[in-house]
């Protein structure tokens, strides 16, 4: 099989599985905290660094948020089962960046990888993303090469894949909808906050061997399951964050 075939039949694998295959990281998260339960526990149980490393993977959220705000129906989410592009998205964030999901996804995982405090642990993880996400984003352009043909390639020509070039930028065809990224989005702030505060409990008990969290995540804690809860009602029960369109 030509290499071009090869690598987008390999991203489309990994497409269809990329909801749970990255979650193969955190057995490797927890066998640092055991054989380097001292050195982590002190990145793990500061709560400036967990705060910092919390911020920047909020940062991708954030970008997260901006880039389903701004997109219709049928295009970015978190389908899992085959590419859908109803139309090409070159306008808002996509103006700078051809990829801003993955942009955010690397700096909600980077959070993680750096809340560990061992260098070399984010270097890995960092090199394993790209190598996975470079196939995803691979199949992604093909598909939207077959589909949108020279839209596609004029765009891409003049956006890059990961990195933002702001000059670019072109305001966003459809209007920011907060409730669209309610809907969507509120499954990611929670696995979020459960991870971060998980390695907080798992720290503590490698090291003092009770379990224990910190007063700074249990806030987080209680702060994410609220809103989880409420906003998962919401989408279940009513709909009221429903939008047409979106």
């Amino acid at each position: 099989m030509p290499l071009r075939e090869e690598f987008e039949s390999s991203g489309n694998w990994l497409f269809r599985r990329r909801g749970w295959l990255p979650l193969l990281l955190y057995p490797l998260a927890i066998a640092l905290l055991y054989f380097y339960p001292e050195k982590t526990y002190a990145c793990v149980t500061s709560t400036l660094w967990g705060a910092f490393c919390l911020l920047i993977s909020l940062v991708g959220l954030f970008i997260r948020a901006i880039t389903v705000g701004h997109t219709p129906k049928g295009t970015s989410g978190r389908n899992t089962d085959k590419q859908i592009a109803e139309c090409l998205n070159h306008t808002g964030i996509y103006s700078v960046v051809r990829h801003p999901l993955y942009l955010g996804n690397f700096l909600m995982w980077l959070g993680l990888f750096l809340f560990m405090g061992i260098w070399w642990f984010v270097v890995i993880c960092a090199l394993a993303y790209w190598l996975y996400y470079e196939r995803i984003m691979f199949a992604e352009e093909e598909f939207l090469r077959r589909s949108y043909s020279s839209a596609y390639e004029n765009w891409a020509r003049q956006t890059p894949a990961f990195f933002p070039r702001f000059s670019g930028w072109r305001s966003s065809n459809l209007p920011f909808s907060l409730r669209n990224v309610l809907k969507r989005e509120y499954n990611g702030l929670f696995a979020m906050v459960i991870s971060f505060t998980a390695l907080n409990a798992l720290s503590h008990l490698m090291v003092h061997h009770r379990f224990q969290v910190d007063k700074f995540w249990q806030i987080v804690f209680g702060l994410g399951t609220v809103l989880f809860l409420i906003l998962r009602s919401l989408k279940k029960y009513t709909h009221v964050l429903e939008i047409a369109g979106r």
